[in-house]
């Protein structure tokens, strides 16, 4: 019945995965709007803890309440949390140091690298045609980065925003890697909402490191990063409902528009040449991963339902 509703409902899909992509770029300005005044796990803490009321409010409305929570391996809770919110706090970090639509390029390596710890870790196979796409990403990746470390004149704050970002992508891949084991027995209510519970939670083991008292605008910020952002992840996980992950994936790069348009609006930052080319040569590579599984039929919806983006 649920298939049947998926395939009938494109339209929906789309809107709520370009929806969702909208808001989780809202929520990134938000947080690096906020990164001059407070350090990068006092920004995860707000994102996470407000994004709980939200994610309950979802899970009520599914009639989920009290089944959704529900787990059998709590540990592999914690340990998504431990990766999860360690990938989070090097991209608030590194927002603060690099432009918008900079951030959200090199973050598209996720899938690649996803590609390669499933060979690793899972065992799964990888033929030409998906080696190719990894190539191709990768080489978009170095290009984009090879302006902040191939320069003796790179400036060093933005060649480290680069470092942590990357950092970020890395284990967001592990993530997804780990998702794929726990939806084998975890409801995906279950997976979201430990995650930010867990994510709040470690934060604040980050409160000797120089927490400070947010003033009315910089805590309106993080609080809102926290809602949008747990508004986002609902309307992700929706939209694989409704269609297919082979089919919403495209839909995934109207971030780059996004957010080339709040950081020259917000930030007054503007892409460069070398920065457009290596995004283009990266989401060719997911492009042709994505087109390549939905010939194999290897769909993961529900896996990328509940990961981990932007944060």
């Amino acid at each position: 019945m649920a298939q049947s509703l998926t395939s009938h409902r494109p339209g929906l899909a789309i809107a709520l995965k370009l929806s969702s992509v909208l808001l989780f770029a809202v929520m990134s300005a938000l947080i690096k709007a906020s990164s001059d005044a407070v350090p990068p796990g006092e920004a995860v803490f707000f994102r996470s803890l407000f994004a709980i009321p939200v994610i309950l409010i979802w899970i009520a409305a599914r009639g989920e309440l009290r089944s959704g929570l529900v787990t059998e391996r709590p540990m592999m809770h914690f340990w998504r949390g431990v990766i999860g919110t360690s990938s989070m706090g090097l991209i608030f970090a590194g927002l603060g140091l690099l432009p918008l639509p900079e951030v959200t390029a090199i973050d598209y390596a996720t899938p690649m690298l996803v590609l390669v710890l499933a060979a690793v870790m899972l065992g799964e196979k990888i033929r030409l045609i998906r080696i190719s796409a990894v190539v191709i990403g990768m080489v978009g990746v170095l290009i984009m980065l090879w302006p902040r470390l191939g320069s003796t004149t790179a400036d060093s704050a933005a060649t480290l925003g680069a470092m942590l970002i990357l950092g970020a992508t890395a284990l967001k891949a592990l993530v997804q890697i780990h998702i794929r084991r726990m939806v084998e027995t975890e409801r995906t209510s279950a997976i979201v909402f430990y995650f930010s519970s867990t994510a709040a939670l470690l934060a604040l083991l980050t409160i000797p490191f120089g927490w400070v008292m947010p003033d009315a605008l910089t805590a309106t910020q993080l609080v809102m990063a926290g809602l949008v952002g747990g508004g986002a992840q609902i309307l992700l996980t929706s939209s694989y409902r409704f269609a297919p992950a082979s089919m919403l994936t495209p839909y995934e790069y109207s971030s780059m528009l996004f957010a080339i348009l709040i950081g020259f609006l917000w930030f007054d930052e503007a892409p460069t040449l070398i920065m457009l080319a290596g995004a283009a040569l990266v989401i060719a590579g997911n492009v042709l991963v994505a087109w390549r599984e939905h010939q194999l039929g290897l769909t993961r919806a529900k896996v990328r339902a509940v990961s981990d983006p932007k944060g």
